[in-house]
């Protein structure tokens, strides 16, 4: 990352742009970094200004505590604003529940998609995640950083024999220095369930996108996003999984953004900005 801001702590937000075009700020997910959308970015660039950036506590960024999801709202905000004031939104992940918080928190943001946000869609998915939660606090609390990641990877569905392995891998010290923001990431799920009446007060465009080879569930979440945003559509793209190909993302990304950059300037959300907490 060759550029840094401030946000509103103090803290240094690390940040490159690909293109040169309407800005799009793209929010990673669990153990992401910058570099991680870097690919999707290049691939925006044609058409758009897509911005990467190592979020708090990862990569070239710094960190200040305590955390809270508000202060990742800032970093958003801080780059947006590096942006001319305004920007479109993408998040994968957990990184799509930040870019919807910060959307519904009232930046100015001119539209927001987002790729299969893992919200619970049943009691027993609700249950798990809150066990999810307590043993991740545990853990990191007795820093056990790579336990951490191995919580996270058996939640998202690794085999065990694979996790083994990425152990015994040269990755697996990078992961490890991300063990920590497992906690932001978790934090920013909020209560893990589709935030439906906040989202019903989104005046902006929203798009979620899941891919069709994803689980059931998966895609459920994806569309119930959809569903509860006024002007939010559904779309899921064929072959994909949540590893998603930045090849078969970015044409859909671009239509959906395409569509609204020559709209005028990024309005707010209906209604007054909401405070943002963690669990």
């Amino acid at each position: 990352m060759d550029k840094k801001t401030i946000s509103r702590d103090g803290t240094t937000i690390a940040y490159e742009r690909h293109g040169d075009g309407p800005a799009v700020v793209l929010v990673g997910g669990a153990m992401c970094t910058g570099a991680t959308l870097a690919p999707l970015a290049e691939a925006l660039s044609d058409r758009f200004g897509a911005v990467t950036y190592d979020r708090r506590g990862r990569g070239g960024s710094g960190d200040t505590a305590p955390f809270a999801v508000a202060r990742e709202v800032e970093d958003i905000a801080a780059l947006i604003e590096v942006c001319g004031g305004g920007a479109a939104l993408y998040g994968i992940s957990s990184g799509g529940a930040l870019a919807l918080e910060a959307a519904m928190s009232g930046l100015p943001v001119r539209e927001v998609a987002v790729y299969e946000t893992p919200f619970a869609v049943d009691e027993t998915a609700g249950r798990r995640r809150t066990e999810y939660t307590r043993r991740l606090t545990e853990l990191l609390g007795q820093d056990r950083r790579g336990d951490a990641v191995e919580l996270f990877l058996t939640l998202v569905g690794t085999p065990p024999e694979m996790i083994a392995g990425v152990r015994m891998s040269h990755a697996w010290p990078g992961m490890e220095a991300l063990a920590p923001t497992l906690a932001y990431d978790d934090a920013a799920m909020g209560e893990n369930r589709v935030p439906r009446e906040r989202l019903a007060a989104l005046s902006v465009p929203l798009l979620s996108v899941a891919g069709d080879a994803s689980p059931a569930w998966m895609r459920e979440a994806a569309r119930t996003v959809a569903e509860a945003a006024p002007k939010g559509s559904y779309r899921t793209l064929a072959g994909q999984t949540h590893m998603v190909d930045p090849v078969a993302l970015a044409p859909v990304l671009a239509e959906f953004f395409g569509t609204h950059a020559q709209a005028g300037p990024p309005g707010r959300s209906a209604g007054p900005a909401r405070g943002v907490s963690g669990f």
